[in-house]
């Protein structure tokens, strides 16, 4: 291909904001693609400093047409941080005006719509000193006119300069600026994560249990979590790990967190905790009955079936229609006569749920789960009279009647 057929495969990437946002997608997607491989040709040519300017044009088209295209699947925008990503390698082959190349790049994180994602991990090696210089400059005169009301502004400033010190190589600089924004467990994660691969521990550890204790609750703690115990492990303290899992249950006693603690036990050697699991889990029901679910778990976990069922009888209003299907499941192969009636009330529930459109197919599919309990049962005859009621119950839903008609039922 020559410079002047890139030059037209390039232009294929403008898209006019008046267009179709739904048409066309996949073909821009192609053309994306297409302009990658020639760009990867170029390189391996040799010929580095001819695929830069083609790169950055196709990667400021595609970031523009995102603004206007429908990308709900993803697929472009993965096309641009390939590009992004080849992008940066040419420049690493190429050696472009390294003042330039930052002033593009602060441009891009601070003024752009959020895509692609800068990581200047990448270009530094292309960067050299100068363009890292010319990249803090930028930023710190960003930060002095930032609008403190501008959520992605201070976003972009504070994302430029964690990536500066990440690349400076200074651990302790890292530390800091991400120490000035412990908002959410994965600043705390990231510190830690820093410290560990720098091969201070110590500090590593206390990073993380101090983000676990600071952020409590926290959808995104448990990974954090994991972490710490993971550290605490691998510097030996095994029973430290074990308390931390411990400390978590005791807090927040879930079948998945009685999972992570016998996981972590099992590594570290320590004694079962299933006995004291199962105490927590009663003393908060106490309180909590909502609970009752997680307990069910746990002792289908450890193979204590029948206290599951008996538990489950007790607290059945805290119990999902799932995990109550899957006891029913679990009786029946030993106790099909206990499981009739429970069965018998979904089919009538389901019957009755107005609001879900399948409702007459989820009730025949639980009719048979019925039958097989009443032949398990040698009650071959029940389930036909069964049958004869529940037709004539529901005479005035003809729907119904013949979806029993289509099943054979």
């Amino acid at each position: 291909m020559t410079g002047e057929d890139l030059t037209v495969l390039v232009d294929r990437l403008r898209w006019d904001r008046r267009r179709d946002p739904y048409r066309g997608r996949r073909e821009y997607s192609q053309t994306a693609r297409q302009v990658a491989e020639e760009c990867d040709r170029l390189v391996a040519e040799g010929r580095a400093d001819l695929a830069v300017p083609v790169l950055r044009k196709a990667v400021d088209r595609i970031t523009r047409a995102l603004m206007y295209l429908d990308d709900s699947s993803g697929i472009i925008g993965d096309d641009l941080q390939e590009l992004m990503d080849r992008y940066a390698k040419a420049c690493v082959a190429a050696l472009p005006n390294p003042l330039s190349l930052a002033g593009w790049l602060v441009k891009l994180e601070c003024d752009g719509p959020g895509w692609p994602r800068v990581r200047l991990a990448d270009f530094a090696p292309s960067l050299g000193k100068r363009g890292i210089a010319e990249v803090e400059r930028l930023v710190a005169e960003r930060a002095r006119v930032a609008d403190p009301e501008s959520w992605t502004g201070a976003f972009a400033v504070r994302d430029l300069r964690e990536q500066l010190a990440e690349v400076s190589g200074d651990v302790d600089r890292y530390v800091a600026v991400l120490a000035e924004h412990l908002t959410n467990a994965p600043q705390y994660q990231r510190i830690a994560e820093v410290l560990h691969a720098a091969g201070r521990r110590d500090e590593a550890i206390d990073w993380a249990r101090r983000g676990v204790v600071a952020n409590v609750g926290s959808p995104h703690t448990g990974r954090l979590r994991d972490v710490l115990v993971d550290m605490l492990a691998a510097a030996g303290n095994t029973p430290g790990a074990v308390r931390v899992r411990r400390e978590e249950f005791a807090r927040h006693p879930t079948a998945a967190g009685y999972r992570s603690l016998i996981a972590t036990v099992e590594t570290a050697g320590g004694d079962d905790p299933t006995t004291w699991v199962l105490g927590v889990l009663r003393d908060r029901i106490s309180q909590q009955p909502a609970y009752a679910s997680e307990l069910v778990d746990v002792l289908l976990a450890v193979g204590r079936d029948d206290q599951a069922w008996q538990e489950a009888q007790h607290h059945r209003r805290w119990l999902g229609g799932p995990q109550w299907q899957t006891l029913l499941e679990k009786r029946a192969v030993t106790h099909p006569k206990e499981v009739i009636q429970p069965y018998r009330d979904l089919v009538e529930q389901a019957i009755l749920n107005s609001a879900d459109k399948r409702r007459y197919r989820r009730a025949v599919a639980l009719l048979a789960a019925v039958r097989a309990a009443y032949q398990a049962t040698g009650e071959h005859a029940a389930f036909g009279q069964y049958l004869a009621e529940l037709r004539v119950e529901h005479k005035r839903r003809p729907t119904f009647l013949k979806t029993l008609d289509a099943a054979g039922l």
